[in-house]
């Protein structure tokens, strides 16, 4: 094992995040600190993207929600010590493993099509 291994191994999270992937909509709960006191802070939202490798040190993920008629988008490493946690509200339907095309819609048009648990269960034939 050379030195970048021992490096990389040591910064990856002890316990995995949570199942999510693209399209999902997840409440993710960040560590914020104000002061001397840390609280957590959920931030809500369509995972529109996962980057750079999933079991990579350097892997991440992108969250966006609409607020006030405006999107906001943020983006985190997995393995961020400041990530309490993700939650998965909501699994969604998609086809594609990145979707920026949800930032030039408005209103319904920004759902995405939600995974039924029957079709989790039976995936369909070909």
């Amino acid at each position: 094992m050379n030195l970048i291994d021992l490096a990389t191994k040591s910064s990856l999270r002890k316990e995995p995040l949570g199942d999510f992937k693209v399209g999902d909509t997840v409440d993710v709960h960040v560590k914020i600190k104000e002061g001397d006191k840390e609280r957590i802070q959920v931030f809500n939202g369509t995972v529109i993207a996962r980057g750079r490798g999933q079991g990579a040190i350097n892997a991440s993920f992108t969250v966006r929600r609409i607020v006030s008629g405006e999107g906001v988008e943020r983006t985190w490493p997995v393995n961020s010590p400041r990530l309490a946690k993700v939650e998965v509200t909501r699994a969604g339907k998609v086809r594609r493993a990145k979707l920026y095309y949800l930032r030039g819609r408005v209103g319904k048009s920004t759902k995405v099509k939600e995974l039924l648990e029957a079709e989790v269960a039976a995936p369909a034939k070909a």
